[in-house]
């Protein structure tokens, strides 16, 4: 089913950059201060200091991303600055300051883990991001996705450059598009951080926000810039030929234990909603700590993954984390619920999400259990979730627009409280689709 564009004219502006510690951004309550771990990964002391600043200089709210950084929420004027010489001296600080992206590369949270990785997937985002560094202009949401070929890749985050193990030793290159990723060759592994220079040079004289609002000329402006994708001859070493975009990129691990060898296990587990606290965040650490474990490693699932090298204890340790908040099933049904902070913790949010996300996860079960998703948003501008879900609830002077089959700037087949939405949603027939719970009828609002 298709979904109609609504008119927003009171849309929620957006703030216009990406928060670091150097310039948080204001929200509903108080400043939040992004932190991008080099390569998404932190150290146990890393991840002590993080939960330390968060209590001291913040409200102890920490948020996951989609591209696997972390918020610390809750800052003020006079703490920004001691959150930022903390986290500095913890390794953790801005990476650049020029407006650029602080962290260009998205990776699987188990690179260079993964046995089944056909390129050396670290040393690549490494020299990804040292190129990027060295380019002025570029904006600061950009990202280069990077998939291994492994068993586990870096998911669905809305790449500009999105990069693949092809065959022997070769790396495909794709730009993001209206439609999904456009191919536009191979590269050897040793050429692709110059390629990607070229191509992110190219993308900063455009003056465009994200590669995928380039226009035709603009396109070719990029391929053109990095010299070896238009090489008529296709020497040794240069670009293959262009073609379709085929095989699907690898996602994260869902939560839950899994063995990569005898000697390794793996402990993914996701912050609901991609939220948890500083003790949350301790016992992580701890538990951490007892499996064996040396780093965390932030996952675009918005959650954590622990590489145990001590595995006996991986199930009572699972439970552990179970206990401290976390979701360590991939059948717990708040996985298939996204969820911004909403209110009071977003000024632009009119609904508390996070908690009616809670309530409605537990409604959604039968329906999540078929794979539908659903989309709990403070808002018309859909942060948690850039994709359509099958159910959207948008909030709106403190009720839900509902959306079947969109997002939550589409226009909504009803406006609803979320009491009225939820009961629809327990009285809904499992077996059939979201359609026949909700009247969709032209705009109408419940009495």
């Amino acid at each position: 089913m298709s979904v109609a564009r609504r008119v927003l004219p009171a849309l929620p502006s957006r703030r216009g950059w990406c928060p670091g510690l150097a310039r948080p951004m204001p929200t509903g309550d108080g400043l939040l201060a992004r932190i991008h771990p080099a390569s998404g990964v932190l150290s146990l002391a890393q991840a002590k200091d993080l939960a330390e600043a968060a209590r001291r200089f913040g409200n102890g709210h920490i948020d996951v991303t989609a591209r696997a950084n972390l918020q610390v929420r809750g800052v003020t004027e006079e703490t920004r600055g001691p959150l930022a010489a903390f986290l500095d001296a913890a390794g953790l600080g801005d990476a650049r300051h020029d407006g650029g992206p602080q962290r260009l590369t998205l990776a699987s949270p188990l690179a260079g883990l993964d046995p089944a990785e056909r390129i050396d997937v670290p040393a690549l985002a490494r020299a990804v991001e040292a190129a990027g560094l060295a380019i002025p202009g570029v904006p600061a949401k950009t990202l280069v996705s990077l998939y291994g070929g492994g068993c586990f890749g870096p998911g669905e985050a809305e790449a500009d450059i999105v990069l693949r193990a092809a065959e022997a030793g070769r790396v495909a290159l794709a730009l993001a598009a209206e439609d999904g990723p456009d191919r536009i060759g191979e590269v050897a592994e040793a050429e692709v951080a110059g390629t990607v220079a070229a191509l992110l040079d190219a993308f900063a004289r455009t003056g465009r926000r994200r590669v995928r609002d380039l226009g035709q000329d603009e396109r070719h402006a990029l391929t053109r810039a990095a010299a070896r994708l238009t090489s008529p001859e296709r020497e040794r070493g240069s670009v293959a030929p262009n073609g379709a975009w085929a095989g699907q990129r690898g996602m994260p691990p869902p939560a839950g234990l899994h063995v990569l060898s005898p000697s390794l296990t793996i402990l993914a587990v996701e912050a609901p909603f991609g939220r948890c606290d500083a003790d949350a965040l301790d016992a992580l650490t701890r538990i951490a700590a007892t499996l064996g474990a040396t780093e965390i490693r932030l996952s675009s699932t918005r959650g954590f993954v622990l590489p145990a090298t001590a595995p006996a204890s991986a199930e009572s340790a699972l439970a552990d984390l179970a206990a401290a908040g976390f979701v360590v099933a991939p059948e717990d049904p708040r996985r298939a619920v996204a969820a911004c902070p909403g209110a009071p913790a977003c000024a632009s949010g009119s609904t508390p999400t996070q908690v009616d996300a809670a309530r409605l996860a537990e409604a959604f079960q039968p329906f999540a259990a078929r794979g539908l998703t659903a989309h709990v948003s403070g808002c018309a501008k859909g942060c948690a979730r850039p994709a359509p879900a099958d159910l959207t609830l948008a909030g709106h002077d403190g009720r839900y627009g509902v959306v079947l089959d969109g997002g939550p700037g589409d226009e909504p087949a009803t406006q609803l409280t979320f009491e009225a939405a939820l009961e629809r949603v327990r009285r809904a027939d499992s077996t059939e689709t979201l359609h026949r719970a909700f009247d969709t009828r032209p705009i109408k609002s419940d009495p």
